[in-house]
């Protein structure tokens, strides 16, 4: 099977299509929660909770992990901490490190997030073929970050 377009307009489709899918779900959090009754914190902040997850976790990995920038994931890290949804806890063995674990409050609103998962899993991959689908798509996408961070590393 031939395709029309060159192999330079199919790489720089798939991260156009990833970060507007990116933004479309953040709306899609953003309704959900306000529906549920979470307005004091973003859709940004909810997935920077999903990031953290059940895990005790340092800052800086947090950033890594979720590729925030450092000034805006302590902007949100300060936000979620005051609005009770995670603690932030200077780090004992290296007092300049913290390190952020969710609260009660903050599992709450990763349960609603998993809920919305489930109905967004349910109406989009009814069947085995669309989720196989939807594997092979997420290897792609994993080989496609894979190969860019090589290409970083290799110019470093």
């Amino acid at each position: 099977m031939s395709n029309a377009l060159p192999m330079s307009t199919l790489m720089l489709e798939l991260p156009q299509l990833m970060e507007r899918l990116h933004r479309r779900f953040l709306d899609v959090v953003r309704l959900e929660m306000t529906r549920v009754g979470i307005r004091d914190i973003n859709p940004v902040q909810i997935m920077m909770l999903a990031t953290i997850g059940n895990q005790d976790m340092a800052v800086r990995d947090l950033i890594e992990r979720g590729y925030y920038l450092g000034s805006n994931a302590s902007y949100n890290i300060k936000n979620l901490a005051e609005g009770g949804y995670l603690d932030r806890l200077t780090d004992e063995h290296d007092r300049r490190s913290a390190r952020v674990r969710i609260t009660p409050k903050g599992q709450k609103v990763i349960d609603q997030l998993n809920l919305l998962g489930d109905k967004i899993g349910r109406d989009l991959l009814p069947n085995e073929k669309d989720k196989d689908d939807y594997q092979i798509s997420l290897r792609l996408m994993r080989r496609f970050e894979r190969e860019c961070s090589t290409l970083i590393h290799a110019s470093e």
